[in-house]
This record gives structure tokens, C-alpha cells and sequence, in this order.
């Protein structure tokens, strides 16, 4: 095989690019072993647990779309900077809160940090692509391996942090880390110039987060509070108004947030579902785990931790093998493939009990990282070869947005179903897990009936091909 001729300074720029996504996703999901201990600290119903995860993952979702005009506007460098020295402040905050409304305001906070990552980091690797579709594929394969291993290492590194510091060190650890982080950036990533001065949609923005919230905010304390609950039913009508409204200002606005060309391409229309998909059932399914294993399995945090250990396994192999696969079959075909196989490991997870072994975990949380690990790199890919190069920012700011849109979703749904005592936990799992077996079903059908011979993907090489 032919070995990818790299632009040159694209390993280094790709290096600092893929270590501030990674802390992104990396705290996506090491608050999920921590939630048992803040709960048991302040007092906190699952609701209130809820909102530690959902606070970060929908400020990261309303304002990616921002972020990315922001980067467009002062260069994608000082924007991924800016983003580092603001995630570094707020997890600070969050390490040092004393009530869980301070923890999640400070977790907002850190997620409109985490929102001026990551579409600045794909920039920086774009540019440093230098035009180069397969070094560009090649470079973004391992972004998402780096987001992917990250994600799923989050609740690993979270037990071994807490079992031997506390809970706080699951957000205190990000200082050294966003400091590192600085540092790669400002060695070894040249200033990029401005592409454009975009007007930011703030009326677009504003109604974006609102709807978002609202009705997040009403599935959480619906399954709290009830769902004739008066607070409950005006979040619903609220939250169904501004997305209406959203939709009208979208149309109409010169300067969209989301603009309506990007989803003239059936592959990113795919994509999207796709994607949707994967977020919903893996963070929902994650943070009901996080409650299983301590609640109801009687695990202790770093037992917990160390659980989730397959979960990582096989995301590295499956990330970087989706490249080659993709080459072979294409994007459709591949990213259909990997959402059947974890829909599979989902239902495996839906059998368990307090009582299972841990043995019986395996097969399940092998299989979903593998999955997804094959799934998500052809999906990045795919989009990206499928619009136009001056809207690639865009395109991978809604496809992420969306994305984690879903994944506040699906704690909001899947944490709803089992809220309550180990029994209630226990049962949230079972139907959670066929809730997202049948969703990925979903999913592979779309991503199948989006195959076509002139599919638009471009197939993700390795280092050595």
C-alpha cells in the first residue's frame, strides 16, 4: 500500500487539534461514575443529575453553531485559545462548587467553553489539509478516534480519579490538561486568517437554546414532577413555540445559523439522523450505567470505573479500521454496518440485572464501541466530502450540534425512565437499552437507503496505505 503523502506541520497541528476535542468529549462522560457521589453530597434527586450532564451538553449544542462563525470571524486559532483558557476556568468552578446549582451553572459554563473547540479544531485540521482530500480524511479519522476513545475512557479515568481523590478531580484534572493543550497550540499551530466575517444569527441562537432547553428541561422534570405538572406543560408549549419560531427566523434570516443549502445534499441529511442516533442512545444509556452499577449492582466507584473498561476497548481498532472499510464498501454501507452492531450490544445491555455477573457485561460493552467506532469516522467523513469545501465548517457544526442536542436528550429520556431506587434504575436499563437497539434499527435503515454507487465519501487511509 501506498503511504499518504501529509502536508507538512499536519501530524503536529492534528496533535494539539485532537487534545482539545478530546477533552470535550472526555467530560462528556467522566461525570457519569461522579454522579452517585454528588448526589449522595448535596442531596441531589436524579433530576438534579440530570441537569449535571445536560447543562454542559446543551450549551455545547446551542452554541456550536456560534462557535463556528466566531472562529470564522477571529481564526480558528485565538477562537480554540479562547475556548481552552474558558474551559480551564469553569472546570475550575465546578471543582470547587458547594451546591449542585452552582455545579451546574458551572458545567453551562464549561460547555459554551467546550462549544469553542471543537468546530475550530476541525478548521485548523482543514487548513492544514492544505486541500488534500485524502490527507484531510486521514487527519480526521484520528480527530474522531481521539473524541472517541476519549468518550469512551471518560468514565474509567472518572473511578480511577475518584477512588483516589474525590469527585472534584473529575473537573480540577482539566487544568493541567487545557495547559498542555495551550501549550501544543501556541508551539506548533500558525495563526490561520480569517476566512470571513459572518454576522452571527443572534436572534437564530437565541431561540435555538431556548427550544432546546425547554424541552429538555420539561422530558427531565416531567418524569420528576409529573407530567400534568403545570411548570412541566408551559416548558412543552414553550419549547415547541421557539422551535417554530427558530424555523421562521432560520428561513428568513441573510445570515442563518443554519443555512438551508447545507441540506440540499441527501448524505448530509443522512448523516444527521445518523448521528442523532448514536448520541441519544449511547449517552443516555451511559448515565443510566453510571446509576446501575453503583445503585443497583452494589459496584463502588472505582468497580464502576473500571467496568466501563471494554466500553474503551475497542474504539481505538474499530475507529481506525472504519477507514479502510469505508474505502472498500463506502460510507452508506459502513456506517449501517456499525450502528447493527452496536444496536446488538445495546440489546445485550438491556438483559441485565443487579445480579449479573460481570462477565455477562462483556459482550455488550464490546460491541457498542465497536459499533459506533466503525459508524462515526465514515459519517464525519461523509459529510464533509458532501457539500462544498467553503461549507464544510458549517456542515460539521450542525452535524455536531445536532448531535449533541440528541445526547441531552437521551439522559433527559433514558434518566427519566429510571429515576427512583436501584429497582427503578434496574428497569430504566432494560427498556433503555431496547429503546436504543430499536433506534440504531432506525438508523441503518437510513444510513442503507442513503448507499448509492457515486457515493460522495471519501474513504479515510491510514498512516501506512
Amino acid at each position: 500500500m501506498t503511504r499518504v503523502a501529509l502536508p507538512p506541520r499536519l501530524p503536529l497541528i492534528l496533535a494539539a487539534a485532537s487534545f482539545g476535542f478530546s477533552i470535550v468529549q472526555l467530560d462528556v462522560t467522566i461525570v457519569n461514575v461522579a454522579l452517585d457521589a454528588i448526589g449522595r453530597e448535596f442531596g441531589a434527586p436524579t433530576a438534579s443529575l440530570q441537569w449535571v450532564v445536560d447543562a454542559y451538553t446543551l450549551l455545547l449544542a446551542a452554541l456550536l453553531l456560534s462557535a463556528g462563525a466566531l472562529g470564522d470571524r477571529f481564526g480558528p486559532r485565538r477562537a480554540f485559545l479562547a475556548g481552552l483558557v474558558l474551559f480551564a476556568v469553569s472546570s475550575a468552578a465546578c471543582g470547587l462548587a458547594r451546591d449542585a446549582l452552582q455545579l451546574v451553572l458551572a458545567r453551562a459554563i464549561q460547555g459554551a467553553a467546550a462549544a469553542l473547540l471543537v468546530p475550530p479544531s476541525l478548521a485548523l485540521i482543514t487548513h492544514a489539509a492544505a486541500g488534500d482530500d485524502r490527507a484531510r480524511a486521514w487527519a480526521v479519522g484520528w480527530w474522531t478516534a481521539a473524541g472517541g476513545v476519549s468518550i469512551a475512557a471518560g468514565p474509567v479515568i472518572g473511578g480511577l480519579l475518584i477512588g483516589a481523590l474525590g469527585w472534584r478531580w473529575v473537573f480540577l484534572v482539566n487544568l493541567p490538561l487545557c495547559l498542555l493543550g495551550a501549550a501544543l497550540t501556541l508551539a506548533f499551530v500558525p495563526e490561520v486568517p480569517p476566512r470571513e466575517k459572518r454576522p452571527l444569527d443572534l436572534p437564530g441562537q437565541v431561540l435555538g437554546f431556548v427550544a432546546l432547553a425547554c424541552l429538555v428541561g420539561a422530558v427531565i422534570e416531567g418524569g420528576h414532577r409529573g407530567w400534568d405538572d403545570a411548570l412541566v406543560l408551559a416548558a412543552l408549549v414553550a419549547g415547541l413555540a421557539t422551535a417554530a419560531a427558530f424555523l421562521a427566523v432560520e428561513m428568513r434570516s441573510a445570515h442563518p445559523a443554519v443555512p438551508l443549502e447545507v441540506f440540499r445534499s441527501r448524505m448530509v441529511w443522512s448523516t444527521v439522523v445518523i448521528g442523532v442516533g448514536v448520541n441519544f442512545t449511547y449517552y443516555g444509556v451511559i448515565f443510566v450505567l453510571g446509576l446501575f452499577l453503583q445503585r443497583s449492582a452494589g459496584y463502588s466507584v472505582l468497580q464502576a470505573g473500571l467496568a466501563f473498561l471494554p466500553l474503551t476497548a475497542t474504539f481505538i481498532v474499530s475507529n481506525l479500521l472504519s477507514g479502510r472499510v469505508a474505502q472498500r464498501f463506502g460510507s452508506a454501507r459502513t456506517m449501517a454496518g456499525g450502528v447493527l452492531v452496536a444496536a446488538v450490544g445495546y440489546a445485550l445491555t438491556s438483559r441485565l440485572t443487579a445480579h449479573s455477573p460481570f462477565w455477562s457485561m462483556i459482550p455488550g460493552f464490546l460491541l457498542i464501541p465497536a459499533g459506533m467506532g466503525m459508524a462515526v469516522p465514515a459519517m464525519t467523513s461523509a459529510l464533509l466530502a458532501s457539500v462544498d469545501r467553503h461549507l464544510s465548517g458549517t456542515a460539521s457544526g450542525v452535524l455536531n450540534a445536532c448531535r449533541q442536542a440528541a445526547g441531552a436528550a437521551g439522559v433527559a429520556v433514558m434518566g427519566t425512565l429510571a429515576a427512583g431506587g436501584p429497582d427503578r434504575i434496574a428497569a430504566g436499563l432494560r427498556i433503555s437499552g431496547l429503546v436504543a437497539a430499536a433506534v440504531l434499527l432506525g438508523a441503518a435503515w437510513v444510513a442503507w437507503r442513503s448507499d448509492r454507487r457515486r457515493d460522495p465519501s471519501v474513504g479515510q487511509p491510514t498512516a501506512t496505505e
